[in-house]
């Protein structure tokens, strides 16, 4: 028996609860993974409250974590008992001590530390198909990120700013807006002393930007419109603060504007694309071409209030769920 956290009904952090499960053995094609460290996606909060259905009530969450193989089944070739691996691809799963895992999901790591690895590779992809996939930032772009000092936001900036492009980005704090400098940003609005709508129209001289990275949703959906240039394009990837309200296709009418939800989970990406994109991520975080901000540590028993300080926007970087009984 192993500890993991267990959801039984949808709802806050308090369904969150700590208990014991029973792991088993690995069957043909899988891998037993103890873990080291979990990462922690604002897309675990959506699966918990209902925004995105999980497969079965009750689940155990996460999406991605970095462990060691301590058992193999039948035919797998590949992977041993000690290697290091990053493991994610399902929809729910890693808030636990050690798990079954199938092994096509599972990349064998070099050393890096596991911490920084389950902090960014879920965020990393998030961003590397933001700018190369879904919208192909190029030198000379204006590009609005909100959250800019969060997960994704912070990796996102750093991307953008790789590519040549210009950053804008929206944070809550002046603590927030000296990361997001570091991170690339060459414009830091904090949206609750100014309007982000005001101030993007005075950076780029009333032309607007070339596009919007949201993930905050209701609270910036309407104003980031606002923002676009004409033919901008609005890549709404999140809504932290709530799902926007339907748009009317005349909105996007006005300024000729292209609007896209895309999300890895439904893109329906190759083994071979993700493998390439994860090599890249990682490439790119051994170089020190990005930095990673593992900014919050708890111990996994606590995920419930890793959960809380995320949705009341009190952490920046990235956060990670460590195993009772793992040396940080």
């Amino acid at each position: 028996m192993v500890k993991a956290i267990r959801v039984y009904e949808l709802g806050g952090p308090e369904v969150l609860k700590w208990e014991e499960v029973e792991v088993g053995n690995p069957k043909e094609g899988e891998i037993r993974v103890k873990n080291k460290a979990i990462g922690v996606n604002f897309i675990d909060i959506y699966f918990r409250t209902g925004v995105y259905n999980v497969p079965q009530i009750p689940y155990t969450p996460g999406t991605e974590a970095v462990g060691v193989v301590t058992a193999i089944g039948p035919g797998v070739c590949d992977l041993k008992i000690g290697d290091v691996v990053y493991h994610s691809g399902s929809a729910t799963g890693t808030y636990t001590e050690e798990q079954i895992v199938s092994a096509d999901r599972a990349l064998a790591l070099p050393v890096m530390d596991p911490l920084v690895v389950a902090a960014v590779m879920v965020k990393g992809l998030t961003a590397r198909f933001l700018v190369k996939t879904w919208f192909k930032v190029e030198r000379g772009h204006k590009v609005l990120v909100h959250a800019a000092a969060g997960g994704v936001g912070s990796v996102l900036c750093q991307w953008a700013n790789m590519l040549g492009a210009t950053v804008i980005g929206t944070v809550s704090t002046a603590e927030k807006a000296l990361q997001a400098k570091e991170d690339g940003c060459h414009h830091i609005i904090i949206y609750n002393q100014e309007d982000f709508v005001t101030r993007v129209a005075e950076i780029t001289s009333g032309e607007g930007v070339d596009v919007v990275f949201d993930s905050v949703g209701i609270d910036t959906f309407q104003g980031s419109l606002v923002c676009l240039k004409p033919r901008g394009y609005m890549v709404s990837y999140g809504q932290s603060s709530g799902t926007p309200e339907p748009v009317p296709l005349s909105a996007l009418a006005t300024k000729s504007l292209f609007l896209t939800r895309p999300s890895v989970r439904t893109s329906s990406f190759s083994k071979d694309e993700m493998r390439e994109a994860m090599k890249e991520v990682l490439a790119n975080v051994a170089s020190n071409a990005l930095r990673v901000r593992v900014n919050h540590t708890y111990p996994l028993s606590q995920a419930a209030q890793a959960h809380a300080d995320m949705a009341a926007r009190k952490t920046s970087g990235s956060i990670v769920l460590i195993p009772d009984g793992v040396a940080q």
